[in-house]
This record gives structure tokens, C-alpha cells and sequence, in this order.
């Protein structure tokens, strides 16, 4: 009985987890757990006013199906233009949401995705990056042998 309410416990506390994407701090720290980890970077380019901007967050960005494959398989950075974060200079765009993903290393793996984006084209595009970025990694992997 015991062993049945600790795993309750625990499922309902593993949501709670997951209701929210893991937001690196910032760029700089962003990057340095993407290096540690081996995994690659959802770097997005936002404004609190933007409108577009607040779409992509109150929607896509709750889906739990992206969160889950977010906190699973990327590192997640936002830097917001009105708070003045830090963005390195090749990855700032004049429009908002610039949604990039990156190496391990903040190298740019695509251009940039604009604009709001819908739930199911998101996860069209992690799985596709999960899978180039793991293509990647076998090649150097083979030029390491």
C-alpha cells in the first residue's frame, strides 16, 4: 500500500515537473549545460510585447507533448529584447520570435524559424533537428575511429 502511494506521489509530482519548459537562466549558462550534455539548443529571440511572441508561449509552448520533448532533448534558452539579455550578435533578427536551434556549441544548425509556429509543426521540427543532431554526432563519432 505504501509502495502504491509513493508511486502516485511520484507520477503526480513527474507532471508537475513537466508542465513547463526548463528555461536556461541565460545564453552563456545555456550553452555551457548544451557542451555538458551533448545536447542540442531551442534558442528563441522574444519580446514580452510582441504579439506573436505571447501566441508561441501561451500555445505551442504549453503543448505538453513539446515540453516533454524539450526538457528531454534540447536545452532551452530565451533572451527577451525588453529585458535587454544577452544575444550573441549573429543570431539577433529584427522581428520576434526568431526560434533557432543550435550545436552544443551556439553554432547556428539552421536558419532561423519566424514567427508564432503551431504545436504539431514544433514537433515536426525537434524531431527533425533530434535527428540531424544525432546524425552529426555519429559522423564525428566515425572521424574520431
Amino acid at each position: 500500500m505504501i509502495k502504491k502511494i509513493v508511486f502516485i506521489m511520484f507520477l503526480l509530482f513527474s507532471s508537475l515537473l513537466a508542465s513547463e519548459v526548463h528555461w536556461e537562466k541565460d545564453f552563456k549558462n545555456g550553452i555551457e549545460k548544451a557542451k555538458k550534455l551533448n545536447k542540442p539548443v531551442l534558442f528563441i529571440f522574444s519580446r514580452h510585447t510582441c504579439k506573436y511572441c505571447v501566441i508561441l508561449d501561451e500555445t505551442t509552448l504549453k503543448d505538453k507533448r513539446v515540453i516533454e520533448a524539450l526538457n528531454r532533448d534540447f536545452i532551452s534558452i530565451v533572451s527577451y529584447t525588453d529585458e535587454n539579455d544577452y544575444t550573441p550578435q549573429e543570431l539577433w533578427r529584427p522581428g520576434t520570435p526568431s526560434i533557432w536551434f543550435l550545436l552544443p556549441n551556439g553554432e547556428p544548425m539552421y536558419a532561423p524559424i519566424p514567427g508564432a509556429i503551431g504545436s504539431e509543426q514544433f514537433l515536426e521540427a525537434l524531431a527533425i533537428v533530434k535527428m540531424e543532431f544525432t546524425k552529426i554526432e555519429k559522423e564525428k563519432t566515425l572521424k574520431k575511429e
